[in-house]
Protein backbone atom coordinates (compact mmCIF):
# COMPACT_ATOMS: atom_id res chain seq x y z
CA UNK A 1 0.00 0.00 0.00
CA UNK A 2 1.56 3.38 -0.60
CA UNK A 3 -1.43 5.74 1.42
CA UNK A 4 0.89 8.74 0.95
CA UNK A 5 0.88 12.37 1.22
CA UNK A 6 3.17 15.22 0.64
CA UNK A 7 3.11 18.00 3.53
CA UNK A 8 5.43 21.01 3.17
CA UNK A 9 6.07 23.58 4.60
CA UNK A 10 4.71 25.96 2.26
CA UNK A 11 8.23 28.22 2.26
CA UNK A 12 8.39 30.60 -0.42
CA UNK A 13 12.23 31.33 -1.08
CA UNK A 14 13.49 34.64 -2.84
CA UNK A 15 13.20 32.29 -6.37
CA UNK A 16 11.44 29.95 -5.86
CA UNK A 17 12.42 26.19 -7.45
CA UNK A 18 9.56 25.40 -10.01
CA UNK A 19 10.69 22.07 -10.22
CA UNK A 20 10.18 21.31 -6.44
CA UNK A 21 6.45 22.67 -6.71
CA UNK A 22 5.87 20.27 -10.19
CA UNK A 23 7.24 16.90 -8.43
CA UNK A 24 5.25 17.32 -5.40
CA UNK A 25 2.12 17.76 -8.24
CA UNK A 26 2.93 14.73 -10.05
CA UNK A 27 3.70 12.41 -7.15
CA UNK A 28 0.51 13.92 -5.23
CA UNK A 29 -1.71 13.11 -8.68
CA UNK A 30 0.40 9.57 -8.52
CA UNK A 31 -0.52 9.03 -5.13
CA UNK A 32 -4.17 9.14 -5.85
CA UNK A 33 -4.08 6.31 -8.30
CA UNK A 34 -3.08 3.61 -5.09
CA UNK A 35 -5.18 5.36 -3.20
CA UNK A 36 -8.02 4.38 -5.92
CA UNK A 37 -6.77 0.85 -6.04
CA UNK A 38 -7.95 0.83 -1.43
CA UNK A 39 -11.10 0.86 -2.71
CA UNK A 40 -11.34 -1.45 -5.76
CA UNK A 41 -10.27 -4.08 -4.50
CA UNK A 42 -7.33 -4.85 -6.66
CA UNK A 43 -4.43 -6.04 -4.97
CA UNK A 44 -1.35 -4.22 -3.40
CA UNK A 45 0.82 -6.11 -5.79
CA UNK A 46 0.67 -8.83 -8.56
CA UNK A 47 2.23 -10.86 -11.39
CA UNK A 48 0.39 -9.08 -14.28
CA UNK A 49 2.65 -6.30 -15.21
CA UNK A 50 -0.82 -3.53 -15.16
CA UNK A 51 -1.16 -4.45 -11.80
CA UNK A 52 2.08 -4.61 -10.80
CA UNK A 53 2.92 -0.77 -12.59
CA UNK A 54 -0.11 0.32 -11.26
CA UNK A 55 0.84 -0.10 -7.14
CA UNK A 56 4.93 0.42 -8.43
CA UNK A 57 4.17 3.87 -9.75
CA UNK A 58 3.12 5.05 -6.67
CA UNK A 59 6.29 3.86 -4.65
CA UNK A 60 7.59 7.35 -5.82
CA UNK A 61 5.47 9.04 -3.85
CA UNK A 62 6.26 8.70 -0.35
CA UNK A 63 10.18 9.36 -0.68
CA UNK A 64 9.78 12.02 -2.77
CA UNK A 65 6.93 13.51 -0.37
CA UNK A 66 9.10 13.11 2.74
CA UNK A 67 12.53 14.32 1.29
CA UNK A 68 10.80 17.55 -0.28
CA UNK A 69 9.59 18.56 3.55
CA UNK A 70 12.42 18.54 4.53
CA UNK A 71 13.68 20.74 1.96
CA UNK A 72 10.73 23.02 2.74
CA UNK A 73 11.33 22.81 6.44
CA UNK A 74 15.21 24.62 5.06
CA UNK A 75 13.46 26.96 2.96
CA UNK A 76 10.88 27.99 5.86
CA UNK A 77 13.62 28.36 8.33
CA UNK A 78 15.50 30.74 6.13
CA UNK A 79 12.25 33.26 5.89
CA UNK A 80 10.93 32.45 9.10
CA UNK A 81 12.21 32.76 13.08
CA UNK A 82 11.49 29.45 15.39
CA UNK A 83 11.99 26.64 13.09
CA UNK A 84 11.90 24.28 15.73
CA UNK A 85 8.88 25.39 17.03
CA UNK A 86 7.11 25.43 14.06
CA UNK A 87 8.15 22.01 13.35
CA UNK A 88 7.00 20.79 16.48
CA UNK A 89 4.00 22.25 16.72
CA UNK A 90 2.90 21.03 12.65
CA UNK A 91 4.20 17.27 13.58
CA UNK A 92 1.66 17.75 16.44
CA UNK A 93 -0.66 18.93 14.22
CA UNK A 94 -0.29 16.47 11.82
CA UNK A 95 -0.54 13.42 14.10
CA UNK A 96 -3.60 14.27 15.58
CA UNK A 97 -5.01 15.07 11.99
CA UNK A 98 -3.90 11.61 10.98
CA UNK A 99 -5.58 9.59 14.07
CA UNK A 100 -8.84 11.44 13.85
CA UNK A 101 -10.30 13.17 10.62
CA UNK A 102 -7.59 11.42 8.15
CA UNK A 103 -8.44 7.66 10.48
CA UNK A 104 -12.23 8.86 9.69
CA UNK A 105 -11.69 9.28 5.70
CA UNK A 106 -10.61 5.70 5.51
CA UNK A 107 -13.29 4.20 7.34
CA UNK A 108 -16.72 6.43 7.30
CA UNK A 109 -16.80 4.53 10.61
CA UNK A 110 -16.40 5.62 14.09
CA UNK A 111 -15.15 2.80 15.88
CA UNK A 112 -11.94 4.31 16.98
CA UNK A 113 -11.72 2.03 20.02
CA UNK A 114 -10.91 -1.07 17.42
CA UNK A 115 -8.67 0.26 14.75
CA UNK A 116 -6.23 3.37 14.28
CA UNK A 117 -3.54 4.08 11.39
CA UNK A 118 -0.16 4.95 12.07
CA UNK A 119 0.31 6.01 8.53
CA UNK A 120 2.29 8.61 6.18
CA UNK A 121 0.97 11.77 8.19
CA UNK A 122 1.52 10.10 11.46
CA UNK A 123 5.20 9.81 10.60
CA UNK A 124 5.92 12.70 9.18
CA UNK A 125 5.07 14.49 11.71
CA UNK A 126 6.82 12.94 14.24
CA UNK A 127 10.04 13.33 11.35
CA UNK A 128 9.13 16.93 11.70
CA UNK A 129 9.32 17.03 15.16
CA UNK A 130 12.93 14.80 14.97
CA UNK A 131 14.11 17.35 12.47
CA UNK A 132 13.31 20.39 14.49
CA UNK A 133 16.08 18.81 16.74
CA UNK A 134 18.46 17.75 13.96
CA UNK A 135 17.98 21.20 12.51
CA UNK A 136 20.34 22.79 15.38
CA UNK A 137 23.03 20.59 14.78
CA UNK A 138 25.94 21.75 11.84
CA UNK A 139 24.40 20.94 7.96
CA UNK A 140 27.76 17.95 7.68
CA UNK A 141 25.96 16.02 10.72
CA UNK A 142 22.75 16.37 9.37
CA UNK A 143 23.71 15.03 5.86
CA UNK A 144 25.66 12.03 8.13
CA UNK A 145 22.80 11.28 10.24
CA UNK A 146 20.45 11.26 7.06
CA UNK A 147 23.08 8.88 4.70
CA UNK A 148 23.62 6.37 8.02
CA UNK A 149 20.04 6.05 8.76
CA UNK A 150 18.80 4.67 5.16
CA UNK A 151 21.98 3.08 3.85
CA UNK A 152 22.67 1.35 7.37
CA UNK A 153 19.03 0.20 8.62
CA UNK A 154 19.47 -2.92 6.63
CA UNK A 155 22.48 -4.18 8.62
CA UNK A 156 19.16 -5.33 10.65
CA UNK A 157 17.85 -7.37 8.51
CA UNK A 158 19.01 -11.06 9.71
CA UNK A 159 18.05 -10.05 13.14
CA UNK A 160 14.21 -8.56 12.52
CA UNK A 161 13.53 -11.49 10.60
CA UNK A 162 14.55 -13.74 13.67
CA UNK A 163 12.77 -10.97 16.11
CA UNK A 164 9.19 -10.29 14.00
CA UNK A 165 7.90 -14.14 14.78
CA UNK A 166 8.91 -13.66 18.51
CA UNK A 167 7.27 -9.77 19.25
CA UNK A 168 4.63 -10.09 21.80
CA UNK A 169 2.52 -7.14 22.54
CA UNK A 170 4.76 -5.16 25.38
CA UNK A 171 6.43 -2.15 25.82
CA UNK A 172 9.32 -3.26 23.81
CA UNK A 173 7.54 -4.62 20.98
CA UNK A 174 5.48 -1.35 20.60
CA UNK A 175 8.79 0.26 19.84
CA UNK A 176 10.04 -1.99 17.69
CA UNK A 177 7.00 -1.46 15.74
CA UNK A 178 6.59 2.11 16.30
CA UNK A 179 10.44 2.69 15.32
CA UNK A 180 11.04 -0.06 12.37
CA UNK A 181 9.06 -3.54 12.09
CA UNK A 182 5.73 -2.35 11.34
CA UNK A 183 2.32 -3.97 10.59
CA UNK A 184 4.44 -7.23 9.94
CA UNK A 185 4.72 -7.85 13.40
CA UNK A 186 1.18 -7.45 14.11
CA UNK A 187 -1.01 -4.28 15.20
CA UNK A 188 0.01 -2.57 18.50
CA UNK A 189 -2.17 -4.24 21.29
CA UNK A 190 -3.05 -1.36 23.87
CA UNK A 191 -5.50 -3.53 26.33
CA UNK A 192 -7.39 -6.39 25.75
CA UNK A 193 -10.16 -4.63 24.51
CA UNK A 194 -8.49 -2.03 22.43
CA UNK A 195 -7.45 0.18 20.95
CA UNK A 196 -5.46 -1.18 18.31
CA UNK A 197 -3.40 0.53 16.55
CA UNK A 198 -1.36 -0.57 12.96
CA UNK A 199 1.64 1.26 12.34
CA UNK A 200 1.94 1.36 8.28
CA UNK A 201 4.96 3.63 8.36
CA UNK A 202 7.48 3.36 11.39
CA UNK A 203 10.18 5.76 12.07
CA UNK A 204 13.05 4.51 10.46
CA UNK A 205 14.33 5.14 8.15
CA UNK A 206 11.65 8.27 7.18
CA UNK A 207 13.49 9.96 9.44
CA UNK A 208 16.66 10.06 7.41
CA UNK A 209 14.57 10.22 4.73
CA UNK A 210 13.70 14.14 5.60
CA UNK A 211 17.12 14.59 6.99
CA UNK A 212 18.86 14.44 3.89
CA UNK A 213 16.18 16.07 2.09
CA UNK A 214 16.82 19.27 4.39
CA UNK A 215 20.84 19.28 3.48
CA UNK A 216 19.78 18.57 0.06
CA UNK A 217 18.41 22.28 0.31
CA UNK A 218 22.01 23.51 0.48
CA UNK A 219 22.35 22.18 -3.46
CA UNK A 220 19.25 23.97 -4.66
CA UNK A 221 20.51 27.46 -3.25
CA UNK A 222 23.49 26.84 -5.77
CA UNK A 223 23.63 29.10 -8.71
CA UNK A 224 21.36 27.00 -11.20
CA UNK A 225 24.19 25.62 -13.48
CA UNK A 226 25.84 23.87 -10.68
CA UNK A 227 22.53 22.81 -9.07
CA UNK A 228 21.89 21.30 -11.96
CA UNK A 229 24.91 19.21 -12.41
CA UNK A 230 24.93 18.12 -8.68
CA UNK A 231 21.08 17.08 -9.27
CA UNK A 232 22.66 14.72 -11.82
CA UNK A 233 25.13 13.63 -9.98
CA UNK A 234 23.36 12.30 -7.34
CA UNK A 235 20.54 11.20 -8.63
CA UNK A 236 22.01 9.13 -11.32
CA UNK A 237 24.66 8.20 -8.97
CA UNK A 238 21.54 6.73 -7.04
CA UNK A 239 20.19 4.93 -9.75
CA UNK A 240 23.36 3.29 -10.46
CA UNK A 241 24.08 2.42 -7.24
CA UNK A 242 20.55 0.74 -6.86
CA UNK A 243 21.13 -1.46 -10.01
CA UNK A 244 24.56 -2.40 -8.61
CA UNK A 245 23.02 -3.64 -5.22
CA UNK A 246 19.98 -4.96 -6.51
CA UNK A 247 21.55 -6.45 -9.48
CA UNK A 248 23.85 -8.49 -7.53
CA UNK A 249 21.78 -8.92 -4.06
CA UNK A 250 24.80 -7.25 -2.71
CA UNK A 251 22.99 -5.35 -0.15
CA UNK A 252 20.04 -2.80 0.51
CA UNK A 253 16.68 -4.83 0.43
CA UNK A 254 15.63 -8.00 2.76
CA UNK A 255 14.26 -9.87 -0.46
CA UNK A 256 16.56 -10.83 -2.97
CA UNK A 257 15.18 -10.73 -6.54
CA UNK A 258 15.22 -13.66 -8.87
CA UNK A 259 15.00 -13.95 -12.68
CA UNK A 260 12.41 -16.21 -11.91
CA UNK A 261 9.84 -16.49 -8.71
CA UNK A 262 7.01 -16.65 -7.41
CA UNK A 263 4.54 -13.95 -6.47
CA UNK A 264 2.14 -12.84 -3.67
CA UNK A 265 -0.51 -14.77 -5.28
CA UNK A 266 1.56 -18.05 -6.15
CA UNK A 267 2.33 -17.27 -9.81
CA UNK A 268 5.57 -17.03 -12.00
CA UNK A 269 6.52 -13.32 -11.36
CA UNK A 270 8.69 -12.33 -14.74
CA UNK A 271 12.39 -11.17 -13.71
CA UNK A 272 11.61 -7.45 -14.34
CA UNK A 273 8.90 -7.47 -11.80
CA UNK A 274 10.98 -9.09 -8.98
CA UNK A 275 14.12 -6.69 -9.81
CA UNK A 276 11.67 -4.11 -8.88
CA UNK A 277 9.60 -5.52 -6.21
CA UNK A 278 11.81 -3.97 -3.59
CA UNK A 279 10.62 -3.35 0.40
CA UNK A 280 8.59 -0.71 1.14
CA UNK A 281 7.97 -1.60 4.54
CA UNK A 282 10.14 -0.64 5.82
CA UNK A 283 11.90 0.99 3.00
CA UNK A 284 14.97 -0.86 2.25
CA UNK A 285 17.98 1.23 0.79
CA UNK A 286 17.13 0.04 -2.69
CA UNK A 287 13.81 1.26 -2.33
CA UNK A 288 15.05 4.47 -2.00
CA UNK A 289 17.06 4.58 -4.29
CA UNK A 290 15.42 3.62 -6.64
CA UNK A 291 12.48 6.31 -6.05
CA UNK A 292 14.96 9.03 -5.09
CA UNK A 293 17.79 8.70 -7.33
CA UNK A 294 15.09 9.61 -10.41
CA UNK A 295 12.94 12.18 -8.68
CA UNK A 296 16.78 14.17 -7.92
CA UNK A 297 17.74 13.43 -11.68
CA UNK A 298 14.51 15.03 -13.12
CA UNK A 299 14.92 17.82 -11.04
CA UNK A 300 17.11 20.07 -13.88
CA UNK A 301 14.77 19.09 -16.79
CA UNK A 302 11.33 19.55 -14.72
CA UNK A 303 13.12 23.10 -13.78
CA UNK A 304 12.74 24.25 -17.38
CA UNK A 305 9.13 22.73 -17.75
CA UNK A 306 6.30 24.35 -19.51
CA UNK A 307 2.67 24.32 -20.49
CA UNK A 308 -0.39 23.68 -19.28
CA UNK A 309 -0.07 20.16 -18.04
CA UNK A 310 2.91 21.51 -15.88
CA UNK A 311 1.04 24.76 -15.11
CA UNK A 312 -1.72 22.35 -13.36
CA UNK A 313 0.45 19.91 -11.98
CA UNK A 314 2.09 23.04 -9.76
CA UNK A 315 -1.59 23.90 -8.92
CA UNK A 316 -1.64 20.92 -6.54
CA UNK A 317 2.23 20.98 -5.77
CA UNK A 318 1.52 24.50 -4.12
CA UNK A 319 -1.16 22.84 -1.41
CA UNK A 320 -0.53 19.44 -1.38
CA UNK A 321 -2.15 18.86 2.25
CA UNK A 322 -4.94 20.46 1.08
CA UNK A 323 -5.22 17.81 -1.43
CA UNK A 324 -4.91 14.98 0.76
CA UNK A 325 -7.57 15.77 3.20
CA UNK A 326 -9.78 16.11 0.39
CA UNK A 327 -8.82 13.45 -1.98
CA UNK A 328 -9.32 10.65 0.41
CA UNK A 329 -13.04 11.21 1.21
CA UNK A 330 -13.66 12.20 -1.92
CA UNK A 331 -12.42 8.74 -3.34
CA UNK A 332 -14.27 6.95 -0.88
CA UNK A 333 -17.72 8.47 -1.51
CA UNK A 334 -17.14 7.87 -5.29
CA UNK A 335 -16.43 4.22 -4.37
CA UNK A 336 -19.75 3.98 -2.80
CA UNK A 337 -21.17 5.60 -6.12
CA UNK A 338 -19.79 2.92 -7.94
CA UNK A 339 -20.45 0.15 -5.70
CA UNK A 340 -24.69 1.17 -6.22
CA UNK A 341 -24.07 1.23 -10.24
CA UNK A 342 -22.48 -1.69 -10.24
CA UNK A 343 -24.14 -3.91 -7.63
CA UNK A 344 -27.23 -2.22 -7.17
CA UNK A 345 -26.69 -1.41 -3.14
CA UNK A 346 -23.72 -0.03 -1.47
CA UNK A 347 -21.54 -2.70 0.06
CA UNK A 348 -20.57 -2.94 4.09
CA UNK A 349 -16.69 -3.26 3.02
CA UNK A 350 -16.66 -0.34 1.89
CA UNK A 351 -16.95 0.79 5.70
CA UNK A 352 -14.65 -1.04 7.07
CA UNK A 353 -11.15 -0.69 8.29
CA UNK A 354 -9.26 0.23 5.10
CA UNK A 355 -6.50 0.97 4.15
CA UNK A 356 -4.99 -1.96 6.40
CA UNK A 357 -7.84 -4.37 8.51
CA UNK A 358 -10.48 -4.30 5.87
CA UNK A 359 -10.34 -7.76 4.93
CA UNK A 360 -11.00 -9.20 0.78
CA UNK A 361 -13.74 -7.68 -1.06
CA UNK A 362 -16.50 -9.45 -1.74
CA UNK A 363 -17.13 -12.05 -4.68
CA UNK A 364 -18.04 -9.94 -7.23
CA UNK A 365 -17.11 -6.50 -6.16
CA UNK A 366 -13.17 -6.17 -7.67
CA UNK A 367 -12.68 -3.08 -10.38
CA UNK A 368 -11.49 -3.58 -13.65
CA UNK A 369 -7.87 -1.14 -13.86
CA UNK A 370 -10.18 0.67 -16.72
CA UNK A 371 -12.39 1.62 -13.79
CA UNK A 372 -9.93 2.18 -11.39
CA UNK A 373 -8.32 4.42 -13.64
CA UNK A 374 -11.17 6.35 -14.32
CA UNK A 375 -12.61 6.86 -10.84
CA UNK A 376 -8.75 8.24 -10.60
CA UNK A 377 -8.80 10.96 -13.21
CA UNK A 378 -12.47 11.89 -12.31
CA UNK A 379 -11.25 12.39 -8.76
CA UNK A 380 -7.61 15.05 -10.44
CA UNK A 381 -9.67 16.93 -12.09
CA UNK A 382 -12.75 17.39 -9.65
CA UNK A 383 -9.18 18.77 -7.16
CA UNK A 384 -8.18 20.79 -9.19
CA UNK A 385 -10.57 23.43 -8.54
CA UNK A 386 -10.91 22.74 -5.24
CA UNK A 387 -6.87 23.36 -4.93
CA UNK A 388 -6.70 26.12 -7.65
CA UNK A 389 -9.29 27.94 -5.51
CA UNK A 390 -7.54 27.41 -1.86
CA UNK A 391 -4.10 28.42 -3.74
CA UNK A 392 -5.44 31.77 -4.46
CA UNK A 393 -7.90 31.63 -0.68
CA UNK A 394 -4.30 31.37 0.75
CA UNK A 395 -2.45 33.50 -1.31
CA UNK A 396 -4.44 36.20 0.35
CA UNK A 397 -5.04 35.64 3.62
CA UNK A 398 -1.69 35.58 6.05
CA UNK A 399 -3.85 33.54 9.03
CA UNK A 400 -1.75 31.82 11.60
CA UNK A 401 -3.89 28.40 10.93
CA UNK A 402 -2.84 28.36 7.33
CA UNK A 403 0.71 27.80 8.12
CA UNK A 404 0.10 24.57 9.28
CA UNK A 405 -2.19 23.52 6.35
Amino acid sequence: MSHTTPVSTSARPATRIASIDLIRGAVIVLMAIDHVRVYSGVPASGTTYGIFFTRWITHFCAPAFIFLAGTSAYFYGRTHAGLSRFLFVRGVWLILLELTVIRLAWTFNVDFNQYELAGVIWVIGWCMIALGVLSKLPTKAIVAFGIVVMAAHNLLDGHVQKLVPMLGDGTGAALWKLLYVGFWAGPIMFSPDGPVLFVLYSFIPWVGVMAAGYAFAHILEMEPSRRNRACLAIGLGAVALFLVLRGFNLYGDPHPWAAASQGPDGAPMPGLLSFLNTSKYPASLCFLLMTLGPTIALIPLLERTKGGLASALKVFGRVPFFFYVLHIPLIHALALVVSQIRLGAVSPWLFANHPMAAGPPPEGYTWSLGLLYSVWALTVVLLYFACRWYRRFKMNRNAELLRYL
